[in-house]
């Protein structure tokens, strides 16, 4: 069979150094009412805690839905405070609102407002956790960024104090609300490859320990704040938390490094394994569900490779010499590719349909979120549910700790505790103590 590829061009109207010159820009056909059947006619009022960049492009999403209005910011870092205030008192003074913006250092005064029904929460990721547990709990609805938490303790607590408090919580795992990812996931559930036997889920290397050189920490940073429950013995350096400058107006010139270093992130293993592995997931019918062993990079293999009970392997392996972060489903009756913006198969008959060309930079696409708010109204889970995150961030987080203890681990996802751990080290990994005064719950 001839290899069929279809490529999909995404019209990026505003990147992120976009952002700072055009502030937050409009997008007519996307601000329509996600107002449905039994809707609520009050308006959703926001909170975003963490405004750096991934913040940005989420503000300039949720601030366009009708019905939706952000009240209010909150940054360790002074200077991102401003530039939230500024963008947000532009955007409702060009559409002629008032709205009356507050910010703030510390997450516990936003989450203190009883006139904010939601937050957006896009801080790092030792920080989800600790953070979307204190908004539940404080009567919040919850929109976190992927990976849902830093530790696989702090996925299962979160997952009960949501259920417990009954909370929304949707995670940013905006790949479910892309067409072209779901039309490839149908084609593997609905049986059209046949049986799977090999998925290939290419996301990147695991995380390093941190080796940036220490630098003098902004004037206006609470480092401290920043660090949380981390060792205070990590130093600041710029990278960590991007500079940037209102006048003239410079935005982040990288994504915050933190992801990249294992005692502060997870490395590409959760930050595209989030994405990646998730897809991988769903499409084998593995959501709330996860491998039973875990081979890491080196233990006769040069890349991660997970283990279902029916037999199925996925590997973090790539599928192309280009390296695409993507997903590659082998089945009986022939293979698919997907990515972002990318659809390959091994018969034409596997291609998806033209869809419309969907405009904005892929971080943050407005569907996903408009979902979100549909839930709020509707109290019923978004696409992405705290059980799905915390599964899919689960198996990213694993193979990070087969990888640090340099051996295949066994793992039951039911029970979501290690077999044949006779020494406890695996189990030791599953959290962290953290700094006091900091709890987790």
């Amino acid at each position: 069979m001839e290899n069929q590829k279809k490529l999909w061009t995404r019209r990026r109207f505003l990147g992120s150094a976009a952002v700072g010159m055009a502030g937050l820009a409009v997008i007519p056909h996307l601000t329509t009412s996600c107002r449905g059947k039994g809707a609520v006619d009050a308006d959703i009022k926001l909170g975003f805690i963490g405004l750096g960049q991934q913040a940005m492009f989420l503000l300039n999403g949720f601030i366009q839905i009708e019905g939706v209005k952000v009240l209010a910011g909150c940054d360790v870092y002074g200077i991102k405070r401003n530039r939230f205030e500024k963008r947000v008192n532009a955007f409702y003074a060009e559409a002629g609102k008032e709205v009356k913006i507050s910010t703030y250092e510390k997450y516990q005064d936003l989450l203190a407002r009883e006139d904010i029904d939601a937050v957006v929460i896009a801080v790092p990721d030792h920080a989800h956790a600790m953070i979307a547990i204190a908004a539940c709990r404080a009567g919040k609805d919850v929109y976190l960024e992927k990976p849902m938490t830093f530790t696989i303790k702090e996925g299962q607590e979160l997952r009960k104090v949501v259920r417990e408090n009954n909370r929304i919580l949707g995670i940013g795992s905006q790949q479910r609300s892309d067409a072209t990812f779901q039309h490839a996931v149908n084609l593997v559930q609905t049986g059209a490859l046949g049986k799977i036997s090999l998925v290939n889920a290419y996301v990147g290397a695991p995380p390093v320990p941190y080796n940036l050189p220490e630098e003098p920490v902004p004037s206006d940073l609470n480092w401290d704040l920043w660090l949380g429950p981390l060792p205070e013995t990590i130093h600041f350096n710029n990278e960590l938390n991007p500079p940037i400058s209102l006048d003239p107006e410079e935005n982040e010139k990288i994504w915050g490094a933190w992801r990249w270093y294992k005692e502060m992130g997870g490395g590409f293993t959760t930050d595209w394994g989030a994405h990646m592995f998730d897809i991988a997931q769903w499409g084998l019918g593995m959501d709330r569900n996860g491998p039973v062993e875990i081979s890491p990079i080196g233990d006769g293999t040069e890349f991660m490779m997970f283990k279902y009970a029916d037999g199925v392997v996925m590997t973090s392996e790539p599928f192309d010499e280009k390296l695409t972060k993507g997903v590659k489903f082998w089945g009986e009756n022939g293979w698919i590719e997907v990515a972002r913006g990318y659809f390959n198969a091994s018969d034409p008959e596997f291609n998806p349909p033209e869809t419309e060309e969907i405009e904005g930079p892929y971080e943050t696409r407005i569907p996903h979120q408009v979902n979100f708010i549909e839930a709020l109204r509707s109290r019923v889970d978004p696409v992405v549910p705290v059980e799905i995150g915390h599964s899919s961030c689960t198996v990213c987080t694993l193979g990070n700790i087969a990888c640090d203890l340099k051996r295949t681990i066994k793992w039951n996802p039911e029970t979501e505790t290690f077999i044949d751990d006779t020494d406890g080290a695996a189990t030791k990994l599953l959290h962290y103590e953290y700094r006091s005064p900091w709890k987790l719950l």
